[in-house]
């Protein structure tokens, strides 16, 4: 598989566990009335996913091609 279209599946997968994670069922485990280091549990959950996200995100789509020495060499066909 190219390493373009691996790091679309992995940009997919990212965003389909942000949907999952930002997305009622779990909001709903996290809107309570209480505080934690002096700030809603709901606003800390939402802060914290987002800024997870943010460097998985940069993490995958900034990651260097592997070397070109490394890829599995190719036979070639010789035509006469």
């Amino acid at each position: 598989m190219p390493p373009v279209r691996r790091k679309i599946q992995r940009l997919l997968v990212l965003f389909a566990f942000g949907v999952l994670a930002l997305n009622y069922p779990l909001l709903a485990l996290f809107s309570k009335a209480v505080m934690e280091f002096g700030i809603p549990l709901l606003y800390l959950y939402l802060f914290a996913v987002w800024a997870v996200f943010i460097i998985l995100i940069a993490f995958v789509a900034e990651r260097k091609k592997m070397p070109r020495a490394s890829y599995p060499l190719t036979i070639s066909r010789k035509t006469d």
